[in-house]
């Protein structure tokens, strides 16, 4: 399970219950954030998939299915579509495709590191949760959607991806590589994620060859985090499915 930008691996807390009974659960924190935040830089996809990939080597893990949201589901697409060997199936919340241009990601992304740089990390970071669009729900529904515990998460991010300088390693088309991964892929988003969310995914299933999608009724960026109960069932389905295919 691996947790997108500004979060840590405790966004999958209301997840642990509902799997671990069936699963041995391995929760990563990317370089920059939670236990892993005095991690060194740079920050980028490449970095980060390599780090989980460590992780998975030193925990023994030769095969798994990965559960990622958006910066996390990057991730997994990046290591599935290189090591497809050692993945059961894919579940990606929001995934981040760096083939495809997403204006939104790269407006909030650019003006977090432009405040963190000037005005500092606190000021960014409030102002990441208050603006950014894939909150909205959250923030519309702070009860149901456990606005202020995910708002703490995002108090303890270091904000070190956000003031590194230094140049992360580019990443290479993925797409084209999707397109021969056999594995299953469940592809999920919120009813009100946004549109560049919703085009990564479009472009995805597109070329996909065994892909499931789910649209979570009333949830926005985060359904995992905002509606748990609907996304553990649909996830306990999709792997459910995954089971009898391979008995």
């Amino acid at each position: 399970m691996v947790h997108g930008a500004s979060q840590h691996s405790d966004i999958f807390s209301a997840q642990i219950n509902s799997f671990q009974q069936d699963y041995r659960l391995l929760l990563i924190d990317l370089p920059g954030h939670g236990r892993s935040a005095s991690m060194s830089g740079p920050y980028g996809l490449e970095e980060y998939a390599a780090s989980v990939l460590t992780a998975m080597n030193d925990a023994g893990v030769e095969k798994t299915h990965f559960w990622g949201t958006h910066t996390g589901a990057g991730v997994g697409l990046l290591l599935a579509s290189r090591y497809v060997k050692r993945f059961h199936s894919l579940v990606l919340e929001g995934a981040v495709v760096p083939d495809v241009g997403a204006p939104s990601i790269a407006n909030n992304l650019g003006r977090a590191k432009a405040t963190a740089r000037e005005c500092g990390v606190a000021m960014a970071r409030k102002e990441w949760f208050e603006k950014a669009e894939w909150f909205a729900v959250m923030r519309d529904n702070p009860k149901h959607c456990r606005a202020e515990e995910h708002w703490q998460m995002i108090e303890q991010f270091s904000g070190a991806p956000w003031l590194d300088s230094s140049i992360a390693k580019s990443v290479a088309p993925i797409l084209d590589q999707a397109a021969v991964m056999p594995i299953p892929v469940l592809l999920m988003n919120g009813q009100y994620d946004l549109p560049d969310f919703v085009h990564m995914t479009d472009q995805l299933a597109a070329k996909l060859p065994n892909v499931q999608r789910a649209v979570i009724p009333d949830a926005g960026g985060f359904p995992l985090w905002e509606f748990p109960d609907l996304v553990n069932e649909r996830v306990h389905r999709f792997l459910g499915t995954w089971r009898k295919d391979t008995a």
